[in-house]
């Protein structure tokens, strides 16, 4: 597996930021998805179980600490992820202490559809016993970590029982928090965390960054018009742009992003016919993507289109730039405005337990009917 960078140029600035020697009970780090926060994340916790005395040079990746870490047996470090999320920790082998093995073992008997669902939650069988296992102090007697990802994703009961441990911290205990929508975490959880907020880097320097990892990759050969249409397509987010590619150069037809891009991608070919769209069999070749990420994608197709119909230049899209002019010269600006509201109302709600296809089918019908049907 190839290990992405740990702290992005654009993130330095926070990180140069952090104040190792006063650092809060728990943290809660924002910003959109795909711009490098939980490879941050990481190496923030490995910097704070480092056991070099100056603050200056942590992680100073020398210490027993950071080489424990590094092999993903740190004893006093918890993560909380997915399963879908796992493969990006260190090793790819930390399982929330011994928390999401008791959780796995707890779900051998369900269903094949409800481990799907379970695959993408932390449960809160996880949670409760990684935070029961907090009063027993750290292992090597200095701070415990205890990385969530993604916040938003918590169920209410698994956020309760983490809202109970934050009011009252364990000693040596630090939170670090990760949401790529801060306004989906619950105002009691925010309310007791340190806010910082993640910045997507410019344009340009995000390229040119991308450029760089990928130069660095044997064998992995990609223009730089492609990179930059993939770039404008994820809504510049650089990490999800390079995890796609490599995913794309090592032909795993079976990564959740790659599965994502590509539906994606025929999701906005389909947009792009209007009224002619062919909303159900849209919906039937897109619905097994992340239901996010598709959202994600009508509302950057929706945004330029907006935007072009007043007269303005697309974001996302630039390359559309024709298709999206016709489009808005037949476009509805009432049912256009509608629509809108309707995509925000479903990002609100895409984590439900609902029917994707059906959700998809609906969205896209009414998309049609913005052209006049």
């Amino acid at each position: 597996m190839i290990q992405l960078p740990q702290i992005a140029p654009w993130l330095e600035p926070l990180w140069k930021a952090l104040d190792f020697g006063n650092f809060p009970n728990a943290v809660l780090l924002h910003g959109q998805s795909g711009i490098g926060k939980f490879a941050f994340s990481v190496e923030l916790a490995k910097a704070l179980l480092c056991e070099n005395s100056s603050d200056s040079a942590r992680p100073c990746n020398q210490c027993e600490a950071c080489h424990w870490f590094d092999t993903g047996n740190h004893p006093d470090f918890i993560a909380l992820v997915p399963e879908t999320h796992r493969k990006l920790l260190p090793r790819g082998n930390y399982e929330g202490d011994d928390a999401s093995k008791k959780g796995k073992s707890s779900r051998e008997d369900d269903s094949e559809t409800s481990e799907k669902k379970e695959k993408k939650n932390i449960s809160i069988e996880e949670t409760r016993s990684a935070i029961e296992n907090l009063s027993i102090g750290s292992h090597r007697g200095g701070n415990r970590v205890i990385l969530i990802y993604p916040l938003e994703m918590l169920r209410s009961d698994s956020a309760n029982t983490l809202l109970k441990s934050l009011e009252e911290p364990p000693e040596n205990t630090i939170f670090i928090l990760l949401a790529d929508r801060v306004d989906r975490v619950l105002p009691t959880i925010r309310s007791r965390c340190r806010l910082l907020t993640a910045p997507r880097p410019h344009r340009e320097q995000g390229l040119a960054w991308l450029i760089e990892q990928l130069g660095a990759i044997s064998g992995l050969k990609v223009s730089n018009a492609d990179i930059e249409t993939v770039y404008d397509e994820q809504g510049g987010a650089p990490f999800s742009v390079l995890s796609s590619l490599i995913a794309r150069h090592n032909k795993d037809d079976k990564d959740e992003l790659s599965i994502s891009i590509q539906a994606t991608r025929y999701l906005l070919q389909s947009m792009a016919q209007g009224v002619r769209i062919n909303w159900l069999d849209t919906a039937e070749k897109t619905h097994k993507a992340q239901y996010g990420f598709l959202l994600a994608a009508m509302q950057r197709w929706v945004s330029d289109l907006q935007s072009v119909a007043q007269g303005g230049v697309p974001r996302y899209y630039p390359k559309h730039l024709n298709t999206l002019e016709g489009l808005s010269k037949m476009a509805s600006i009432p049912k256009l405005l509608q629509f809108w509201r309707l995509l925000v109302q479903a990002r609100r709600n895409e984590n439900h337990p609902l029917a994707n296809r059906i959700q998809l089918e609906s969205l896209l019908s009414q998309y049609q009917q913005i052209f006049g049907v």
